[in-house]
């Protein structure tokens, strides 16, 4: 199985920062693996009207276990380059959730 990019987590107060690329308007939400020094992540949302950045936070969620005010967009609102907070996890766990669902 294919490592995530390590500079694509890291600690923060409270939490786990993740650095990510999105697809939007994929057939199935998933992880895709290692973008540069950042992790793609597949959205079944289309990029209109903040569903996708609203379906790549309830998906973090949902994942890592946490409720959906728990999970951020710090950076990113309208590209596809984000950077998102997720409170109540480490950077190690918020990588081993995202290994778990890699395709």
């Amino acid at each position: 199985m294919a490592e995530l990019p390590a500079p694509a987590f890291r600690d923060d107060a409270g939490g786990a920062l993740l650095r990510c690329h999105v697809q939007p308007g994929a057939k199935r939400a998933a992880v895709v693996g290692p973008y540069g020094d950042r992790v793609k992540l597949a959205l079944d949302a289309p990029p209109v009207d903040g569903k996708a950045n609203a379906r790549l936070c309830r998906l973090l969620a949902d994942w890592c276990g946490v409720a959906a005010s728990r999970v951020t967009l710090r950076s990113g609102l309208t590209g596809r380059d984000k950077t998102v907070f997720v409170a109540g996890v480490s950077a190690a766990e918020l990588n081993k959730f995202l290994l778990d669902k890699m395709k």
